[in-house]
């Protein structure tokens, strides 16, 4: 970790205005990113943000300098995305499991190269369960095992919402939605 940023965290454990002010200025682009996957749309997405800066200041006890910094924030603020939905009884709008549903999550194809703003569009209109599930898994790299303990879910309800999720991103990009 380089002088500065850990200065910048000595004085955000310290509760410094200016040392807070700096580190959000230099990670806000990053972690609004992840919170636009999570979001239905920019007003949403800056309200996570707000979120997941306050609980990263408040957790920045359990960072441990050994470890990426950017790494460490990209996790708190997609797990304070995760309590926004949930409090907002958004995140489990999952529909039941069927045997129909597994074998598409078995058989699921990797997710299409689109542009990445576009892409986000389009998963951004995701259900909400899915989007979490989707975003959970393909971008923050989560086992279906560890999403299905986040979410309480099973985890073939999670490959089964995944598997629904890149189905219905996939009619989307078919059907050339505008965004």
């Amino acid at each position: 970790m380089d002088p500065f940023e850990q200065a910048l965290l000595e004085g955000c454990r310290r509760g410094e205005r200016q040392a807070q002010k700096a580190l959000y200025e230099r990670h806000k682009g990053l972690l609004f990113g992840v919170c636009l996957r999570y979001a239905r749309g920019r007003e949403e997405a800056e309200d996570m943000l707000q979120e997941g800066f306050i609980q990263i200041f408040r957790d920045l006890y359990q960072f441990q300098p050994n470890r990426p910094l950017a790494a460490w924030m990209r996790r708190v603020v997609a797990n304070a995305c995760l309590q926004y939905l949930r409090r907002h009884e958004r995140l489990m709008s999952l529909a039941p499991l069927s045997e129909e549903g597994e074998q598409e999550a078995e058989h699921a194809t990797q997710r299409e190269n689109e542009e990445t703003e576009t892409l986000l569009t389009y998963v951004q209109r995701l259900p909400d369960g899915q989007r979490a599930i989707f975003n959970l898994y393909v971008i923050e790299g989560y086992t279906h095992a560890e999403i299905a303990g986040i979410l309480g879910i099973s985890e073939s309800g999670s490959k089964s919402q995944l598997s629904r999720a890149r189905a219905a991103l996939r009619r989307m990009m078919a059907q050339k939605a505008t965004p």
